[in-house]
């Protein structure tokens, strides 16, 4: 997979191998399971077996499938999120601030692309802990976005709530099909994503 991590090799369970290493390696193979299957069909053993590693020690990590999940859900909201408030901080326009959001996004996902699957999962329980912590993870790119899109509007003198709700929907699904479009198109970079964006951008403006 040009650009994008294409696989995740069973090194997990190599000796030697630093707990945190050993840890990242796990939530590589866990994501690239919860992007196939969701929470609903996510098994400590077969992630165990894909790392590499006992079942036991998966356990002794992250405690149950729960605490498996959010660690997962948790490093890729944070990576997610804190690169899209990084690109949208001191960009000159909203329209750039647009761009480099998109940027970042592809940025940050060239090399763990499951990470976008795991943040929007949907087949995690109606409420608890996960519940919780995936609505929170989705809430805060959503702010985001609303916050972009409020920029946008203001930058050209409308400010109306139901203008800035309805093109709020209309970039997030944007971004979301481009991303899905990318995640089917593996032999994208993320630096070809980032110029066909900007090209797309330009042509709708």
């Amino acid at each position: 997979m040009a650009g994008k991590a294409a696989t995740i090799t069973n090194t997990a369970g190599t000796k030697g191998v630093p707990r945190a290493e050993r840890e990242a390696q796990i939530l590589d193979v866990a994501a690239a399971e919860i992007a196939r299957v969701g929470y609903a069909g996510l098994s400590l053993a077969v992630v165990a077996a894909e790392a590499g590693v006992s079942k036991p020690l998966v356990y002794s990590y992250f405690g149950t499938k729960d605490g498996l999940y959010l660690a997962c859900l948790q490093r890729a909201a944070s990576v997610l999120g804190d690169a899209i408030d990084e690109s949208m901080d001191g960009a000159p326009s909203s329209l750039q601030a647009a761009e480099r959001t998109l940027a970042a996004i592809f940025a940050v996902l060239e090399p763990r692309p499951h990470d976008w699957k795991v943040v929007f999962d949907l087949s995690h329980p109606g409420e608890g802990a996960v519940y919780e912590a995936a609505w929170a993870a989705r809430g805060r790119i959503a702010e985001q976005a609303s916050r972009g899109v409020e920029m946008f509007l203001a930058d050209r003198g409308l400010s109306d709530p139901r203008d800035q709700s309805a093109l709020t929907a209309v970039w997030t699904g944007v971004v979301a099909a481009l991303v899905d479009w990318w995640l089917d198109h593996p032999e994208e970079t993320a630096a070809a994503m980032t110029a066909r964006s900007r090209r797309l951008i330009a042509a709708l403006a």
